[in-house]
């Protein structure tokens, strides 16, 4: 690239252009849209929203508008616990290899299980549902016990 103020290929990613990437990425994943659909709404292709994603391409105000329209989410959404350390196992200024697999939330897994668990329709279903992950969760504790509070229908 050139002196025109661009990143060099070199540089790492601004923190705030990768957080950006996270939120579009989560959006997009928990309406189960593809990269491909995504970028057929905003007239672009695949490879760019991955760069988007990435936080590899810095996401324009005006583009910003249009991911926010797509996505059906105000543009603030993709701020949102941007610089909270309770919300990122990373401060600022570090750097992961992949910042999606170092906060759960953004897992593949994670994702599918709440889009599943949206599409429950039944409330008595999602309730059991809800407690039964309760309960396991309690037996079995991991690292990092989640909020166990009520589920919004």
């Amino acid at each position: 690239m050139s002196s025109s103020g661009r990143r060099q290929k070199s540089d790492k990613p601004n923190p705030v252009d990768v957080h950006v990437g996270s939120r579009v990425r989560l959006r997009r994943t928990l309406l189960g849209m593809s990269q491909e659909k995504l970028g057929d709404a905003l007239g672009l292709t695949f490879q760019q929203v991955q760069k988007y994603e990435r936080g590899a391409n810095r996401v324009g105000a005006s583009r910003l508008y249009d991911l926010s329209r797509v996505l059906d989410v105000p543009v603030s959404y993709f701020f949102e616990e941007f610089g909270d350390a309770s919300s990122s196992p990373m401060g600022a200024s570090e750097t992961a290899g992949d910042p999606y697999q170092a906060n759960p939330m953004m897992k593949r897994e994670t994702l599918e299980l709440v889009r599943a668990y949206l599409r429950i329709s039944d409330p008595q279903i999602k309730r059991r549902v809800f407690e039964l992950t309760k309960a396991l969760a309690s037996a079995y504790p991991g690292p990092g016990d989640a909020d166990t509070s009520e589920p919004s229908s």
